[in-house]
């Protein structure tokens, strides 16, 4: 069986500024997404990755270029066309407590987008939103609660309830779980993992973290001064890197000494 494409980016530019003071934030590039996939998106601070994610989603204006989302050119639609469309493509933040409104109950944040969208009445929403909460492992009689009374991971699992409340067919993760400990940042990667195979998520996964992109991620885009450098499969990017600057990062990525190694340094510790 064929996999389409969900997602088709061509020569997608994006600038910030004018004349001496203009810096290009992304310039040029052109990738698509197999549905149910996850592309990650990886580079140093500063290499375009964020402002790429948030031009797919067109929170910002790209320059040039084209995305088709769904097989529909969505580049020139109007704001009224375009949010009609908004319920398919979602986005979650690096900051989770940044994310949600601290005035409202964790209910009432899960719920925005449903109420936005007119989606049911007042105890539908409060059913789906305890739904959604226990998914992600928040229990539910915790709804009537605040954003400060939880911890970074569980206030990004609340982010991710949030998400996926109208059921979307594309999120872009930029820089989700950069922002937790490691041991909770592994609880949220498998979330996230898990919560795509039971519903056919497709993510662009934004990181500057190599082995959670390693992790995450079917395909890998590289980036550089808002360029990309190179894409391919993971294991082709990992394992074989043909770019300059994509082999450089790859040897950056600590890795665990082999067997023989361990025993040649505890052989050479006992000599000294």
């Amino acid at each position: 069986m064929t996999v389409k494409n969900i997602l088709e980016v061509s020569n997608l530019s994006k600038t910030f500024g004018k004349g001496n003071h203009a810096v290009k934030a992304v310039k040029d590039v052109s990738f698509c997404i197999r549905e149910g996939s996850t592309l990650g998106v990886l580079g140093e601070s500063g290499s375009g990755k964020s402002t790429l994610g948030r031009c797919v989603l067109r929170l910002l204006e790209p320059d040039r270029g084209q995305v088709r989302f769904q097989g529909e050119d969505i580049t020139f639609l109007n704001s009224e066309e375009l949010r009609k469309r908004r319920k398919n493509m979602q986005m979650i933040f690096q900051n989770p407590y940044g994310s949600l409104n601290s005035k409202m109950t964790i209910g009432e944040n899960v719920m925005d987008p449903l109420v936005i969208w007119g989606v049911g009445d007042q105890a539908s929403r409060r059913k789906e939103a305890k739904k959604l909460l226990d998914m992600v492992g928040i229990r539910s009689r915790s709804l009537d609660q605040y954003p400060h009374e939880f911890s970074g991971g569980q206030q990004q699992r609340i982010c991710i309830a949030r998400a996926l409340a109208l059921k979307p067919k594309l999120i872009v993760c930029d820089e989700a779980t950069s922002a937790l400990d490691v041991s909770v940042q592994a609880q949220v990667i498998n979330l996230l993992m898990n919560l795509q195979q039971e519903f056919k998520l497709t993510y662009i996964f934004i990181s500057h973290n190599l082995g959670v992109v390693e992790y995450m991620s079917d395909e890998v885009l590289i980036m550089q001064n808002g360029r990309m450098k190179e894409l391919s499969t993971t294991e082709e990017i990992y394992k074989y890197p043909k770019n300059t600057y994509t082999r450089s990062l790859i040897e950056a990525v600590p890795r665990m000494p082999s067997e023989s190694e361990l025993k040649r340094r505890y052989e050479a510790s006992l000599l000294t």
